[in-house]
């Protein structure tokens, strides 16, 4: 179950890989709350409304914390009104692996035309701020169970977001409570200063940022796809990208031009582009330039993360063609 591409997401798939790692850092810390407390964690709302305004709060931002569900629905839809008590009753009873936000299209056309909705009704995901298209129309519940569970056993084992638990009568609107901050470790607070050069555009702080804490960390992977990430953004920088797709294209075989070429494809969020664009090079080189085209590609493998379907299906690609 891999999110697929939005506008409103900018660059996908490198957002998702530090939305990952601030998913992954913000559950370990809700757990380890949860240990010390000896009980669940502050109650949260599980069903509310949510429109244009609040999406960026109420929807991307939770979606760090639980997988959110997203109930498309309009008054007049017949369907609808079949589905959404459904929800609804599972959102009760999952008690917190999810939530639900319910969103009427008719007074938020904007966010119907941004998932792309073809009609109602629809339900989609948000994980660590990727949408995750889940199904359309009034489905059997049995059917809408299964989709559920694959989807929290995707949020945990993709982003490690498991949920807050919820205790009964907490899903009413306005439940909502602040947990207690845990306080941040050095190791964390490191990392934190790394996102911030990245977000800031100072792609040379934020690589030495990262090596910073790979040196007291060599196995840190949040880490490690960091510095990833900025090193593929450093090298692209300042590239002309019409004059780089055309040497590409006109030299299918120039190892050097296919790795500048996959470096633009993989920054535009197409990921199986760059990935099959290497892959082809190994075959079609030898020497220096084969093994170019192959490291390169391992290093594109850390941008996205091993456990992405995307990489190990390439993985099996560059296999094939070696051996």
């Amino acid at each position: 179950m891999q999110p697929r591409n939005m506008s409103m997401s900018g660059v996908v798939d490198l957002a998702a890989v530090k939305a990952a790692g601030e998913a992954k850092q913000k559950a370990e810390q809700a757990r380890a709350q949860a240990a010390r407390s000896g009980g669940a964690a502050a109650p949260a709302r599980l069903i509310f409304n949510v429109d244009e305004a609040g999406f960026q709060q109420d929807v991307l931002q939770r979606s760090t914390e639980v997988p959110v569900v997203i109930d498309f629905w309009a008054e007049w839809c017949e369907p609808c009104k079949q589905l959404g008590p459904i929800l609804e009753r599972l959102a009760t009873e999952y008690a917190g692996q999810f939530v639900l936000a319910k969103i009427d299209v008719d007074a938020n056309q904007m966010l119907f035309q941004q998932f792309g909705v073809q009609g109602i009704p629809a339900v989609f995901a948000v994980i660590a701020g990727q949408p995750v298209p889940l199904f359309q129309g009034a489905a059997p519940e049995a059917q809408i169970r299964q989709v559920l569970d694959q989807l929290i056993q995707a949020a945990e084992q993709q982003f490690g977001i498991v949920g807050t638990p919820v205790e009964p009568g907490a899903q009413d609107e306005g439940a909502e409570e602040a947990a207690p901050e845990v306080p941040e470790s050095p190791q964390e607070t490191a990392l934190g200063a790394a996102h911030q050069a990245l977000d800031a555009g100072d792609l040379g702080g934020a690589v030495a940022a990262y090596r910073s804490v790979l040196a007291d960390d060599p196995a840190n992977g949040e880490a490690k796809l960091g510095l990833a990430q900025a090193q593929l953004l450093e090298r692209v920088q300042g590239v002309d990208a019409t004059q780089a797709r055309k040497a590409a294209a006109e030299s299918p075989a120039d190892a050097k031009a296919q790795i500048t070429a996959a470096d633009l494809d993989l920054v535009g969020g197409h990921v199986e582009d760059a990935f099959g664009r290497l892959v082809e090079t190994v075959r079609r080189t030898a020497g220096d330039d084969r093994d170019a085209a192959r490291v390169h590609l391992l290093s594109l493998f850390e941008v996205i993360g091993g456990e992405d379907p995307r990489v190990v299906a390439a993985r099996g690609a560059l296999a094939r063609v070696l051996f």
